[in-house]
């Protein structure tokens, strides 16, 4: 969540994925995000730094706010709909790069 927005200014994207880089060193395997954490940037972020390793890692990201796809504003509300599941989880298989989510849950 941090490498996008919430506590202070995020880092820069290619510090952000050099730390992705360095938690991977140190034995971390599992990267958790969300498409409401930035909103979107953040599994930007985690997908273009996790590409080259994609084997080496299992990810997490979440749905469940209510966002504007073209503005990233959210209505305040929460969308399980299926038609809108299926939209995004489309959305964050491109951000993130992947051809699957290893653990989708909602938020």
């Amino acid at each position: 969540m941090n490498l996008s927005h919430a506590y202070g200014t995020p880092p820069a994207a290619e510090a952000a994925g050099a730390l992705l880089l360095r938690a991977l060193d140190r034995g971390i395997t599992h990267f958790d995000t969300a498409e409401v954490y930035g909103p979107f940037t953040n599994e930007v972020v985690v997908g273009q730094a996790l590409a080259p390793i994609r084997q080496e890692v299992s990810i997490a990201t979440k749905f469940g706010w209510d966002i504007d796809p073209q503005t990233g504003q959210r209505s305040g509300g929460l969308n399980s709909r299926p038609d809108h599941v299926r939209r995004v989880v489309d959305a964050m298989l491109t951000r993130l790069k992947v051809d699957s989510i290893d653990l989708l849950y909602q938020h």
